[in-house]
């Protein structure tokens, strides 16, 4: 093992990853990093940047349920942690080709045989009747809207399905917003978790079938968000 493998062990034990999960999420941050120095897959560049996104990640298992999905997966955060520990049947919907690539060589070194990947974008993977309301947890991470982020999701869920959001703290004005959207998406509000610092877990239940108008087309959640 070398120093830097051995330095990434060292902050997953630090953060309280069950020392089963190390030897995974490690050899998945090496998969990441060494991605990066070939092309633009995430901000991080070393272990010590790129763990904490890991242990963000582990703070929603409580609440994933499979089959799970995660939209919008990136490098894989948090579908690829939530899948080596949860060991879900998952889903990682990833618009962008060769972000879809790395995430397909993951799983195959990973050896996450109930997790597949999916090009496409959010607004046409949620009118796929091989995808619409088939899922009983969706998480989506890089969208600035929360409003937003529920209207994606909220189309993969099944009735009784969980959106999961993580998100900072909110004013006034974008909780009312998201509680609005909650209403016209079909959604029921649960108590919201406190994590550390200014971060929480959203949870959201779905109580009726979403909308036929939704998804919007592509980009329309982001630019107009509901409840604005």
């Amino acid at each position: 093992m070398t120093g830097e493998e051995e330095k990434t062990e060292r902050l997953l034990y630090a953060g309280g990853v069950e020392a089963r999960f190390v030897p995974p999420l490690a050899a998945y941050t090496r998969l990441v990093l060494a991605a990066n120095s070939k092309f633009n897959l995430t901000g991080a560049r070393t272990a010590e940047q790129f763990v904490p996104h890991i242990l963000d990640s582990l703070t929603i298992v409580p609440y994933v349920r499979s089959p799970y999905i995660d939209i919008g997966s990136g490098a894989g955060l948090p579908g690829i942690p939530v899948a080596l520990v949860t060991e879900a049947g998952a889903v990682l919907l990833e618009a962008t080709a060769k972000k879809a690539a790395f995430l397909r060589e993951a799983i195959d070194a990973l050896r996450l045989t109930a997790a597949r990947v999916v090009t496409a974008r959010a607004e046409d993977a949620g009118r796929d009747p091989e995808l619409r309301e088939r899922f009983e947890s969706a998480t989506v991470r890089a969208v600035a809207s929360a409003p937003a982020a529920l209207e994606l999701v909220a189309p993969f869920l099944a009735i009784g399905g969980l959106a999961i959001l993580q998100r900072g703290l909110a004013g006034t004005d974008e909780q009312a917003s998201l509680d609005s959207a909650a209403l016209a998406l079909g959604f029921e509000v649960e108590p919201e978790v406190a994590l550390a610092g200014e971060r929480r877990v959203l949870l959201f239940r779905k109580a009726a079938p979403t909308p036929e108008g939704f998804p919007r087309r592509p980009g329309m959640a982001q630019k107009r968000p509901l409840g604005g």
